[in-house]
């Protein structure tokens, strides 16, 4: 009976979603389940687990069941001057379970959106975010960051790549005391320390954030970012689930790949993230998509069997 349950609630979800993201203009994506297994190789650090299950083909190449969608999508995209391409899909990944360290086949719904998109295509991602999470359970939480101002305060610091390692990790985990130790070690000036220890310390209401934001932010790139998180604080006024939005810059991503807004959704009753994305124009790059931009996120859907004796509507207006 529990997994018909699950099942069950998988199922309302990928039809609720499927709707959502239909009215906004988003056309079906359909994939295969095998990928070269040099394609992720090629691309491990964009995965979440470099553990993928391969196979021989009868033509004896090395071959993988997929462990990610968004870089099939971004492989077989024909970069298009002025186009702005709008996709969803609903598909199986194979990967390592977190919680058991097992391999498992995780069911994920979720939408990209590239080309030449700018930052109304970008608040419409978060958008439909937003809807994703209220269509599973109006208890949610919506945590956005920026890439950007960790990056331009690097930069500034300018000590190397692992250097650039370390304080990533401090920032993800919130831990400001180890900050000065690592700076010291690395010849950091007192000025950028101060600045990296006050930004891990960063959070919650979108205005007393972007407040705080300003006395640290220099530069172009981080003005840059400081801007479209006033325009999403801005957008995100007019929204009825307003407060369930925080910035949270413990939101940390490969730098290799994203550049932008990263994000993450909780629901009540659930431990893990059910919804995860951001901005990845430096994966587009490296895959030859030169002149385009890219944001998306995917929906856990096998992370919805944890709603034990929540009611969730499913509901699409």
């Amino acid at each position: 009976m529990q997994g018909e349950a699950i099942l069950k609630n998988e199922e309302k979800a990928i039809f609720a979603l499927r709707s959502i993201y239909r009215q906004f203009g988003y056309l079906p994506y359909k994939m295969g389940k095998f990928e070269e297994y040099d394609f992720y190789v090629k691309n491990k650090d964009f995965l979440i687990s470099d553990s993928v299950i391969t196979f021989n083909d009868t033509n004896g190449k090395l071959m993988a069941l997929k462990p990610d969608v968004t870089l099939s999508i971004i492989k077989n995209y024909k970069d298009e001057p002025g186009i702005v391409n709008r996709v969803y899909y609903n598909e199986n990944v194979y990967r390592v379970s977190e919680s058991t360290h097992a391999y498992k086949e995780i069911m994920q719904t979720g939408l990209e959106c590239f080309g030449e998109i700018g930052i109304q295509n970008k608040l419409e991602v978060l958008h439909l975010a937003i809807e994703s999470l209220v269509a599973i359970s109006d208890n949610f939480v919506l945590e956005v960051s920026h890439m950007g101002i960790l990056s331009g305060l690097l930069a500034k610091a300018s000590a190397g790549v692992e250097f650039n390692s370390a304080i990533t990790t401090c920032v993800g985990e919130k831990n400001a005391h180890e900050i000065p130790r690592i700076c010291r070690e690395y010849g950091v000036s007192d000025e950028v320390c101060d600045k990296l220890v006050k930004f891990v310390g960063i959070y919650g209401n979108k205005d007393k954030v972007l407040s705080e934001l300003a006395e640290i932010c220099e530069g172009e790139e981080m003005n840059a970012a400081l801007e479209e998180l006033r325009i999403i604080s801005l957008a995100l006024n007019n929204s009825p689930y307003s407060n369930k939005v925080i910035f949270d810059f413990s939101i940390v991503s490969s730098m290799k790949y994203y550049n932008g807004i990263v994000f993450r959704g909780f629901i009540s009753g659930i431990p893990e993230s059910v919804l995860s994305g951001g901005q990845y124009d430096k994966l587009m790059k490296k895959m030859g998509k030169k002149e385009a931009k890219a944001i998306g996120f995917a929906v856990y859907l096998d992370l919805l069997g944890e709603l034990k004796g929540e009611k969730s509507s499913f509901d699409v207006d």
